[in-house]
């Protein structure tokens, strides 16, 4: 207190003419001097001022230092709480791996990217809501009107989100497919825009591997159709096609056989979830016919079955005898070979005494009695 009282007497003193004045230059005029009781009472009235505001100031800082304390440790438990739920879900995704269910509908490294995915949202929007909160509580604890500051951050946001919709548009749908589930990593999908293998599931941008091995950048907002090619079961499709004299009963037998083989055999008796089934005919030309062959194998197998049935089917059809159209063509017998193809072609000169050949003849000598 006796630094305090000091200040106050100093900065009531009055000053010789030529001091500087602390709020400007020095000045010639001379200053009334200031009495020991107007000082006392100016230091009284200061000091009755403090005291009768310290207890407001007291209760702000305590307010606003309760805020803080409540927001902080509040995110800090929903954030605790949102990491438990993730990590339970990984663990109940870690449970069944490595089992046949586990490799039949879980995908560990799907879930936990959809787990955290998710998780991140959950808890930036948990941050955002909580800080906010306290945030706009802090500044109501300094009596500041917060009308014109939330009606300026309206405004702002409806600006932002207008200039930025196609992120805004990207964000959210990127949440949904998320949180809907409707692709993950691991899965073969039709983007409209890009097929491929899904790499990498984001917010913003989806990563798809195509079969030359590219990456392609998808942003959510443009994807408006997904054809989940990894999802439920997919079918194996062949179409074979032979001449139209073969025996159909021999072929529906044959055919039949191979998929008798296929079902019994390793690995295709895992990735076959149905007979494999001749349907019968999609097409019967004059010079061919086609009969096709169909079977349900387990999601993204359909291509390996289908390789596997083409290669087994042409075996058999070689080993039966049934030729398949667009093969090799049937060698012919070679025909006996034309005796007169290599003879000439008649010459008029041939005969000595056609008129072509005494044109051609030399002119005999004269007689002796003409030489002279």
């Amino acid at each position: 207190m006796t630094g305090f009282w000091s200040s106050i007497v100093l900065a009531t003193a009055p000053r010789a003419a030529g001091t500087p004045s602390p709020s400007g230059p020095p000045t010639d005029e001379p200053v009334a001097p200031v009495t020991l009781d107007e000082a006392a009472e100016r230091a009284s009235n200061a000091a009755g001022w403090v005291e009768e505001n310290w207890s407001s100031w007291l209760n702000t800082g305590l307010r606003i230092m309760l805020i803080l304390v409540v927001a902080l440790v509040l995110r800090m438990l929903v954030r605790r709480a949102l990491t438990k739920l993730i990590d339970r879900m990984n663990r109940s995704a870690q449970a069944v791996e490595g089992t046949a269910l586990g490799g039949l509908l879980v995908n560990a490294e799907r879930r936990r990217q959809r787990s955290e995915a998710i998780g991140s949202v959950l808890r930036s929007i948990a941050s955002f809501l909580i800080l906010g909160t306290a945030g706009l509580m802090i500044l109501g604890a300094f009596k500041i009107n917060l009308a014109p500051l939330l009606a300026s951050a309206g405004v702002a946001g409806v600006a932002i989100g207008f200039g930025a919709r196609n992120l805004v548009t990207d964000f959210l749908s990127g949440v949904f497919m998320i949180m809907e589930d409707q692709y993950g990593v691991g899965d073969t999908v039709d983007a409209g825009v890009a097929t491929g293998e899904v790499v990498e599931v984001g917010l913003r941008v989806t990563k798809l591997r195509g079969d030359d091995g590219e990456i392609w950048y998808v942003r959510n907002g443009e994807i408006k159709r997904i054809g989940n090619l990894s999802q439920g079961w997919a079918t194996a499709t062949v179409d074979v096609t032979v001449r139209p004299s073969e025996d159909l009963d021999k072929v529906n037998a044959v055919i039949g056989s191979v998929a008798d083989g296929l079902a019994k055999s390793e690995p295709w008796n895992e990735q076959l979830w149905g007979p494999v089934e001749a349907l019968g005919l999609t097409e019967v030309l004059l010079d061919s016919m086609t009969i096709r062959v169909a079977g349900k194998t387990m999601p993204g197998k359909a291509l390996s079955v289908e390789r596997e049935l083409r290669w087994r089917i042409k075996r058999a059809f070689d080993a039966e005898g049934i030729r398949i159209v667009g093969g090799l063509p049937v060698p012919e017998e070679a025909s006996a070979a034309d005796p007169s193809a290599s003879r000439a072609a008649p010459s008029a000169l041939a005969s000595p005494t056609s008129p072509q050949s005494l044109a051609t003849a030399p002119i005999p000598p004269a007689p002796p009695n003409l030489q002279k």
